[in-house]
């Protein structure tokens, strides 16, 4: 079982410790870089570009673009996962060339979550088309796919089209990891067909139950090596209930996943980097020596 950590500091949505807020660049810094040497497999960033005030999500959410490029320079195993970019926001060959560039300059440590959206405010100030989000999200990913990795691509489908164009400098992994968002059956459905991993919501955030979400992926046929995240919906406390911790990873195996997304209790920075340790220590990542 991989772990990696939902990211505290680029995202700030309902009850979260004070020290987030006041948190910057130096906290963010420490955070990614304890995660990097305990042998944490990942670690998220949100994609919003603007949204409406008093959103229950949250206001803040920093680029994951910019955010994973500036730590990719101090960290040296950690991969990054924006969880999720918005497909119809984007053209697939924006995607591919401002994310290829992160996976060429991080040495292959890139891992796209990629969803669907509905936040309907946004589609509109951005001018995406919402009604047909899905079946668009879908031809991107195709076109996705046959751009990340390559120098010269082309594609033509029913959204998107282009015939031998140039991307250099592009990914550098001959197959970058697509997981896709959505607690939905369609959202697997899409994960099976056109991705390389599944990425649902927690249960707190109307994602399935670890029963249900074994249900749902037996009844597919899974690719080799197909991921599935779990996200406990929960915050764990490894430092004062290791066995609580040692639980939900036995949960997340029952389920079928892959990949834990953690979130921990924090009060503090120094508690926060505490948790990681004690976490790393009863899931016996791969720390560093």
């Amino acid at each position: 079982m991989k772990v990696g950590i939902s990211s505290p500091i680029v995202a700030l949505a309902g009850r979260r410790p004070a020290w987030e807020a006041a948190a910057g660049t130096a906290e963010l810094v420490r955070v990614a870089q304890a995660a990097d040497r305990l042998g944490y497999a990942f670690m998220t960033c949100p994609d919003h570009v603007a949204v409406p005030p008093g959103l229950p999500r949250g206001e803040r959410f920093y680029d994951p673009l910019a955010t994973f490029s500036f730590l990719a320079g101090l960290t040296t195993r950690l991969r990054f996962l924006p969880y999720v970019l918005v497909l119809p926001f984007y053209h697939p060959l924006e995607i591919a060339k401002r994310y290829g560039t992160l996976d060429h300059l991080s040495g292959g440590r890139l891992v796209l979550g990629l969803g669907v959206g509905n936040l309907k405010e946004e589609f509109d100030l951005l001018g995406a088309p919402f009604d047909d989000r899905g079946p668009r999200a879908d031809d991107a990913l195709a076109a996705l796919r046959a751009a990340l990795s390559g120098r010269t691509v082309s594609y033509e489908g029913p959204y998107y089209a282009f015939e031998d164009m140039v991307i250099d400098p592009h990914a550098v992994q001959e197959r970058v990891p697509l997981w896709i968002g959505g607690h939905s059956e369609r959202a697997l459905r899409r994960a099976v067909t056109l991705g390389d991993g599944w990425a649902p919501a927690p249960q707190s955030f109307r994602g399935p139950t670890p029963e249900l979400m074994r249900e749902m992926l037996d009844r597919h046929d899974l690719p080799e090596g197909f991921d599935v995240v779990f996200t406990p919906g929960e915050r764990l406390d490894a430092v004062n209930d290791p066995g609580r911790a040692r639980e939900v990873i036995a949960t997340a195996e029952e389920a079928g996943a892959t990949q834990v997304n953690l979130t921990v209790r924090h009060e503090s920075l120094a508690h926060y980097l505490e948790q990681l340790r004690a976490f790393a220590e009863t899931a016996g990542l791969d720390r560093e020596a």
